[in-house]
């Protein structure tokens, strides 16, 4: 014994299938995900330091002439640029990003102590778990109304700080 359907159900069944189809497609979109997240990564971590002032290695004539252009024309330096803290050292706390970094040489690596949790407040010194360097200090970011999640996020007046979250008053 077979079943038959009216033709119109059939008709409305697929439509909206199709129609489910589409708006699926259309929320889920790759290309609006990945422009999302580029624009998060030029926010929070751009690829280099633009700097405040000139580095005063560029008065040692040993400094080769790629990097005297790129630190004294274009003033910014690659984030993790190598360098030695004896002969080579090109970011000898050089003030970064209208103040925010101040860049060290550690471990043969410019690293902005003010931000960098594994070099924080100085070179090699680690923030704990649940703790984030907040202008060289390791702060923890949880339960903080003042650094609510991250460093800049401070809650308004009256309202708890909840797991990174501006909770409720």
């Amino acid at each position: 014994m077979a079943i038959k359907l009216p033709n119109t159900f059939i008709k409305a069944t697929s439509l909206l299938s199709l129609i489910l189809y589409f708006l699926i497609t259309a929320t889920l979109s790759p290309t609006l995900v990945l422009a999302d997240e580029e624009v998060v990564d030029q926010d929070e971590d751009p690829e280099y330091y633009i700097l405040d002032e000139a580095p005063s290695i560029l008065s040692n004539v040993t400094i080769s002439s790629k990097t005297r252009l790129l630190v004294s024309q274009y003033k910014k330096i690659k984030k993790g640029m190598r360098c030695h803290v004896a002969s080579y050292n090109i970011c000898s706390g050089v003030k970064a990003n209208n103040g925010t970094s101040l860049l060290h040489c550690c471990k043969k690596h410019c690293r902005n102590i003010l931000g960098d949790m594994n070099n924080c407040g100085r070179c090699g010194h680690k923030c704990g778990f649940g703790q984030r360097c907040c202008g060289g200090v390791c702060t923890y970011v949880n339960f903080n109304p003042n650094h609510c999640g991250k460093c800049t996020r401070k809650c308004a007046s009256g309202v708890k700080c909840e797991y990174g979250y501006c909770g409720y008053a």
